[in-house]
């Protein structure tokens, strides 16, 4: 073998165990009881403190290049999420200009980011008004399914879909089998509520109520149960649609349900007056839905976590003004995700098994990459060395997201990952992660 890793607590599909780790030609070839004698090129021997992981699969990640590089970029994303302990990436199809809504398109983000990526990363595509043509040649090409907002998404080149354009898209990715992530917030609610302005952090929250949330819910509800499509509703930040979720499931409409660390971990008491670096949209809600979202994780109602990580520049932010209704929204957190979840769910009494299934084998399973998400026999060997009762304070100036802006700022977190392995070897300031395409194993 290539190498072995040992330690006392590997973490399996049946769970803990002490182990040995075989890995050739990056992919998991043998698990068996530590003590066994593997032998291998190398050997990794875990500290007492130390915990092997599968590699997280970070499904909701904006990178912006090309385009808007300034914001972020291929090189600077996935040495954050290698820094993270996220070996693979979905990259969403907006920011960057031209947006991915057609295989032209796929094609210029490919070659950017063909041999400078750290991690492994594939593509989502885009759903725009005009381009039901372009779905099909998109899910060939390989993309892990689509996007589309309900909502103005806040960049002009990537524009929303109406209720009829919605369900014809989903009519034809029902005939394709591929999947629609939405986001969905409603555009007639939020055009009824006050508009977002100044520094009060409560008024910018009265301009995304909860209600924008279950409407637009609703109707991609009743559109996907009419279709027969699959649907995941992204980043949900308002726990009272959850009921409307599960009902639709039980009805048999193919739902699937993601929350983020910022919602899980910070809460709209806390969030200073002027202090932009929290705004989002959906935003951040209070203390008792927050308790809400986690209860609907324990109990199954959503699927998996991850990040939303949508940075721009600090100027963006109006750091300056502190108003919110200038500010870009979106939560830089691609390397702070596991910390974040994990200090929380720790104090919550979750185990950490849970928190790996949330952000690790879930998002695998729910973008059909077979590979990742698990130490076991046939997988990748993607894999993080975490020492989870380890503390670090967070210094924005020392992450590798492109601009040091995140509401994590000066937080102290539990959870350090120490090394990060990409198909068996540790990652490194060389790129050497690779592009996927929908089907690879």
């Amino acid at each position: 073998m290539d190498l072995v890793v040992r330690g006392r607590r590997v973490l399996t599909p049946q769970g803990w165990r002490a182990a040995e780790v075989g890995v050739r030609d990056g992919v998991i070839v043998e698990v068996a009881d530590l003590g066994a004698g593997l032998d291998a090129t190398e050997t990794l021997e875990l500290a007492e403190d130390e915990v092997l992981i599968p590699g997280l699969v970070d499904t909701h990640v904006h990178v912006n290049q090309p385009g808007r590089t300034e914001w972020e970029g291929f090189a600077s994303a996935t040495r954050a999420a290698a820094a993270g302990g996220v070996t693979t990436i979905v990259d969403m199809p907006l920011n960057s200009v031209p947006p991915t809504t057609d295989v032209a398109a796929l094609d210029v983000k490919r070659a950017e980011a063909e041999g400078g990526v750290h991690v492994d990363v594939a593509f989502w595509g885009g759903a725009v008004p005009g381009s039901a043509a372009d779905l099909a040649p998109l899910h060939d090409a390989g993309v892990m399914g689509f996007k589309c907002f309900l909502v103005d998404s806040g960049v002009e080149e990537f524009g929303h879909l109406d209720a009829a354009e919605l369900e014809r898209d989903l009519a034809e990715l029902a005939r394709l089998d591929a999947l629609m992530v939405v986001h969905a917030e409603d555009p007639g609610v939020i055009g009824a509520a006050p508009e977002p302005h100044g520094p009060r952090y409560a008024d910018f929250l009265a301009s995304r109520p909860p209600a924008a949330e279950e409407a637009a819910i609703a109707t991609l509800l009743g559109a996907a149960a009419r279709t027969g499509a699959r649907v995941h509703v992204l980043h949900l930040s308002d726990a009272a649609a959850l009921p409307l979720i599960t009902r639709a499931r039980a009805e048999g409409v193919r739902v699937s349900v993601e929350t983020c660390p910022h919602y899980l971990t910070l809460e709209a008491e806390d969030v200073p007056d002027g202090a932009t670096a929290f705004k989002c949209c959906p935003p951040i809600r209070g203390a008792a839905n927050q308790d809400a979202l986690w209860q609907g994780l324990l109990d199954g109602a959503i699927d998996i976590v991850v990040t939303d990580h949508s940075p721009s520049t600090p100027d963006l932010k109006a750091l300056d003004t502190g108003d919110f209704g200038e500010a870009w929204g979106g939560v830089a957190s691609l390397q702070l995700g596991l910390a974040a979840v994990w200090t929380e769910a720790r104090s919550r009494g979750v185990a950490l098994e849970q928190v790996v299934r949330w952000m690790s084998t879930s998002p695998a399973a729910l973008v059909g990459l077979d590979r990742k998400g698990a130490i076991a026999p046939g997988k990748d060997a993607d894999l993080a060395v975490l020492a989870p009762e380890d503390s670090f304070d967070v210094d924005p100036a020392r992450l590798h997201h492109r601009n040091p802006v995140t509401p994590y700022a000066g937080r102290r977190l539990t959870g350090v990952v120490r090394r990060t392995l990409l198909h068996g070897r540790t990652i490194t300031d060389v790129p050497t992660g690779t592009l996927l395409r929908r089907g690879d194993a």
